[in-house]
């Protein structure tokens, strides 16, 4: 039977059988979603940390156990904010758990930041307490931000700790050097450790929390391209999204599936997908602090996981490199790939080694942060970022009025309404009022269109929109078509000024081992394939592109390396 839908949502014919847009959305907090699945769950497998596992038992004692002494050992209090800064760990997804437990509000904090960026967010925040690892890698920042009154205390885990017995006493044997003594430290009066605050036993206390008004998260973004802005993510917000996903992936997130989590947990993305979802679905989690390749491919032929939330650029990797064979990624069912847009090649490159149904997703950390997403169990569209997740409302906007809806099929900005959508920016009335349209509308920034199906498409972000003698030239279209030549490995596309026509494009180019191509070579070969106003200006060959933590492709240390390396040098 054909589903019957007014003008405004096209979307709702093309959604999978068994799938309602129109549907109840679960508002429960997370972390209480989070005990009743490890009190359910028991003895089964929970986290898997390079092979050290902890059960859902296990896992609820520990979450309780911290919130108990983040309480009566430091004072945490509702709505007081509370940072982390570490990758992947089990310390992380028990700290996380532990501060929303009390009704206190995560900060994250990538350590990949700036000092000055980390200052900006612990002081912005308000956070007084901090939760990391003693590794070098991490604490040496955190330091800094007890040295300049930032901070006032700080919680250290071991990171041995969480590393199975072989593996525990091997890095104490070898990458001693990586862990620091924090007794030596000048910040150690306030340092307290986190093994000495699970294993006091505190019982924490019941805790009031209204979902729709309480902050859960509160997320930085634009680290990278201003201030940070922090986005209060109500328990509502996360808990909706997490109900979109759970209704969108069909059972895909329950027992027996197991969940790869490589993208780091601190990025909002890793943070819903990989860790919230499944865990409170009672679904493994099998972890890596950060991508490597061999470290990767030794988790899959050891724990054979079946979904895999990724980004292109990992895609990538997986798609071109001998190493990481077709049987290897033979288990994973599902590889959902968002971050940033899939290039064709990607997928098709993809394709030819696994069978995975490969979808992409599209969201932004004001959303908490999926809003659309491709199918999880059948083929969608190709190109596609998908169709929205069940009770998302999207629309497109001129780029010059985005009061005015722009018709079915014409390029504009993305907006959209959802309960995923955040409270507004902490202490910013002014950046809040400006992301949202008059009629409650989120702004994301995003050019695109939809299609007669309701599928949404994505042509670029605004800020990334090229004005070439007064016309937009689209940066992905570019990249797309320099990727169709078979030299290319990867490539990224940004707009720099021109005394001639305003903007002009200027491609990065990485090319695959062993392979030669010359500007003049790359540029004959678009020629067919590019308008004059495409062509780039310049075609820079580097050895390697800048990435995001998260594993995307920069623009922005891009733009940055024109300005101080390849401008500089005119």
């Amino acid at each position: 039977m054909n589903k019957q839908v007014s003008a405004p949502h096209p979307w709702v014919t093309a959604y999978p059988e068994g799938i309602e847009w129109d549907t109840a959305i679960d508002t429960t907090p997370v972390h209480e979603q989070l005990l009743a699945s490890c009190a359910k769950m028991g003895d089964a497998t929970a986290l898997d940390f390079l092979g050290a596992t902890t059960s859902f038992r296990r896992l609820g004692e520990q979450v309780n156990a911290l919130a108990g002494a983040l309480q009566s050992e430091l004072g945490v209090k509702k709505g007081d904010r509370v940072a982390l800064l570490m990758p992947n760990t089990p310390f992380y997804v028990i700290s996380y758990f532990a501060v929303l437990r009390i009704g206190a509000t995560v900060v994250n904090c990538n350590p990949l930041y700036s000092l000055s960026e980390l200052s900006h967010i612990v002081s912005n925040s308000g956070a007084t307490v901090l939760i990391t690892l003693d590794l070098k890698a991490t604490f040496p920042k955190a330091e800094k931000l007890v040295g300049e009154g930032h901070v006032k205390k700080l919680v250290v885990a071991h990171f041995p700790d969480a590393l199975p017995g072989l593996k525990k006493i091997l890095f104490s044997l070898f990458k001693a050097n990586d862990i620091v003594k924090t007794a030596n430290s000048p910040a150690a009066p306030s340092i307290i450790s986190f093994e000495e605050l699970i294993t006091k036993g505190k019982i924490p206390t019941s805790v009031q929390i209204d979902p729709e008004k309480d902050v859960a998260v509160q997320q930085y973004t634009g680290g990278t391209t201003g201030i940070p802005k922090g986005a209060m993510l109500s328990h509502a917000n996360i808990a909706a999204n997490m109900s979109q996903i759970d209704k969108w992936g069909c059972g895909i997130f329950y027992p027996p599936s197991k969940i790869v989590a490589v993208l780091p947990f601190f990025h909002i993305f890793a943070m819903t997908v990989c860790m919230n979802v499944p865990l409170c679905s009672g679904a493994q989690v099998v972890m890596l602090p950060r991508f490597e390749m061999k470290a990767f491919l030794s988790l899959m032929k050891r724990t054979r996981p079946n979904v895999l939330p990724t980004v292109p650029t990992l895609l990538h990797a997986l798609a071109t490199k001998d190493i990481a064979t077709a049987e290897i990624l033979a288990p994973i069912e599902v590889a959902i790939s968002g971050g940033a847009g899939l290039p064709s090649e990607t997928r098709e490159a993809f394709g030819k080694k696994s069978d995975a149904i490969l979808a992409e997703g599209y969201g932004l950390t004001e959303a908490s942060p999926v809003v659309t997403c491709a199918a999880l169990r059948v083929p969608s569209k190709p190109g596609s970022i998908g169709l929205p997740l069940p009770a998302t409302d999207v629309r497109f906007v001129d780029l010059e009025d985005p009061e005015q809806e722009v018709p079915q099929g014409e390029r504009g900005e993305l907006v959209l309404k959802g309960p995923q959508v955040m409270l507004g920016y902490f202490d910013n009335p002014e950046a809040t009022k400006s992301a949202f349209t008059a009629n409650g509308y989120l702004r994301t920034a995003d050019v695109g269109y939809i299609d007669e199906d309701g599928y949404v498409f994505l042509v670029d972000r605004i800020k990334d929109l090229i004005i070439c003698s007064g016309f937009n030239v689209y940066p992905r279209a570019i990249e797309d078509a320099i990727y169709q030549h078979p030299a290319v490995d990867e490539t990224n596309v940004i707009g720099v000024k021109d005394e001639y026509r305003g903007e002009a494009p200027v491609a990065y180019v990485k090319l695959k081992d062993g392979q030669s191509l010359t500007e003049g070579g790359l540029k004959d070969f678009l020629k067919d394939r590019l308008s004059k106003l495409e062509m780039p200006r310049e075609i820079i060959f580097r050895d390697e592109l800048p990435k995001t933590m998260i594993g995307k492709l920069s623009k922005n240390d891009l733009r940055e390396d024109y300005e101080k390396n390849v401008k500089a040098g005119e």
